[in-house]
């Protein structure tokens, strides 16, 4: 049914499938928390007597109703998609006739998806030696009337660093002028995810009514195999539309994946409080793994995953694919650069998804294959 709206679909290879289709011993280059099992979510016997039908095109009640409370909207803002993948393929349609600008580096898929569906796709670069600060004023010299979705992350995959409320609020206020049909995506998948005691930060979706927010269980709770994700707007006619494009592609989700995602969330503090504490302590090892050795790195603000980079001085261009040789030789893995549009010097490293003493040794045959690389 959707062959009539869309144009044909062109959707490149993406190397990212390697990291569910080819798994490693020890693999670095996953960016989810640790994992949530089953049998942390309490008693299941429920499942036994749930019908099998369909669920709503909107989401269970209950589940939008948490997710709402949470992020400080009305449970009717929230839509239920499959994963936060298909809150960005629904926007993107949704956007598809103007042209987006995309904050980049970034998760391959904002960049990929629009492009596939026959958009038009600018990318901004933030910086690694800026620390991947939003760069408002390339953003502005980006934007013009043509523009319909400006997307970025926060915080950013692969680099974990957030954007500040003033940051976000100056970017609102430039898309206002310059790009006034424009909306902005706040791609909050790590929003949840922070270290020690710190707490989870609010929402973008009460900076403006032209925010869209996405977000998902995958990353910060560790349940990607829920394929649980939503998408939030305040903007009725949108909310809508993209409601309807949901129903004519996957119509609904799981019922069973929705079922447990609410039980997810209504323990949404035990399991993530365990998963800060974990992640608190596997980035100090990283921070400390780092010291003397060829590598710079930014350090994040959320979520299980950070960027690095090969220092010049050690690591000519020609020896950085020897690098990453030596690293597949050891059964370990990172992601490499142009996964995410920079150069293969920068990697994305995550510190959640490894068992902690897995981690430790992964580590250490990172260092060996920068120790055996570099020159």
């Amino acid at each position: 049914m959707l062959d009539q709206y869309l144009p044909p679909l062109r959707f490149p290879t993406s190397a990212m499938s390697g990291l569910v289709d080819r798994p490693v011993r020890y693999d670095l280059a996953e960016s989810t928390c640790p994992p949530l099992r089953l049998g942390e979510l309490g008693d299941l016997t429920e499942l036994a007597g749930l019908p099998l039908g369909y669920g709503t095109s909107r989401g269970d009640s209950e589940l939008r109703e948490l997710i709402a409370a949470e992020a400080g909207a009305d449970p009717g803002q929230v839509l239920v998609t499959v994963g936060a993948i298909e809150a960005m393929f629904l926007l993107a349609q949704d956007r598809r006739h103007g042209r987006m600008l995309v904050v980049g580096p970034s998760f391959p898929p904002a960049r990929e998806v629009p492009e596939g569906l026959g958009a038009r796709v600018d990318t901004v670069p933030l910086r690694f030696d800026d620390g991947y600060r939003l760069p408002l004023d390339a953003i502005e010299a980006a934007l013009g009337p043509d523009v319909t979705l400006v997307s970025c992350a926060s915080p950013q995959n692969p680099s974990g660093v957030r954007f500040t409320d003033d940051e976000l609020r100056s970017l609102l206020a430039r898309v206002e002028r310059r790009a006034p049909e424009a909306v902005v995506l706040v791609d909050e998948t790590y929003r949840a995810s922070t270290y020690g005691s710190a707490p989870v930060p609010g929402s973008a979706i009460g900076l403006s009514p032209r925010v869209v927010t996405c977000s998902s269980l995958s990353k910060a709770h560790g349940a990607p195999g829920l394929r649980i994700g939503w998408l939030v707007t305040a903007d009725a006619a949108l909310y809508e539309r993209l409601r309807n494009a949901k129903f004519l592609s996957t119509v609904t989700c799981s019922v069973v994946d929705e079922l447990l995602g609410t039980r997810v969330l209504r323990s949404r503090r035990p399991i993530l409080a365990a998963r800060a504490e974990r992640l608190a302590r596997a980035l100090d090892e990283l921070v400390a793994w780092c010291s003397g050795r060829p590598v710079d790195l930014v350090r994040p603000d959320g979520g299980a995953l950070c960027c690095l980079r090969l220092r010049a001085d050690r690591f000519p261009d020609d020896a950085v694919p020897a690098f990453y040789a030596r690293l597949a030789e050891l059964d370990t893995r990172v992601a490499p650069g142009h996964w995410f549009g920079e150069p293969d010097r920068v990697f994305r490293l995550g510190f959640g998804h490894l068992e902690e003493a897995d981690f430790t040794e992964a580590l250490s045959r990172l260092a060996e294959a920068l120790t055996r690389s570099s020159g």
